[in-house]
């Protein structure tokens, strides 16, 4: 097992647990390691959601849809979410759109 998978499942664990703050070290590690991984980047991209960091979190979402996986519709929905909560509605609504 690659140290970014177990990295990776560290976090997950701990996003399930409720443990958003403590979810981020194992992923940010792991995005380190492989910053092409969506799934990586979805699950920071979660718990930044979590903690109210919107910035980060609609970067992680973004980076998602711009670079790795453009036709991800949850990635689209959460980069609407995180825009929202910096009151960019009309730019959330456009990915709402894509994510529908």
């Amino acid at each position: 097992m690659s140290d970014a998978y177990r990295l990776f499942r560290e976090g997950q664990q701990r996003l399930r647990k409720g443990m958003a703050a403590q979810a981020t070290v194992p992923l940010e590690q792991a995005k380190r390691l492989e910053p092409g991984k969506a799934s990586i980047r979805e699950a920071l991209g979660i718990a930044y959601f979590r903690l109210s960091r919107w910035k980060e979190a609609e970067q992680e979402f973004r980076t998602i849809v711009e670079d790795l996986a453009p036709t991800d519709d949850y990635a689209h929905y959460a980069l609407g979410r995180a825009l929202e909560h910096q009151g960019r509605t009309a730019e959330a609504n456009g990915h709402y759109k894509l994510a529908s």
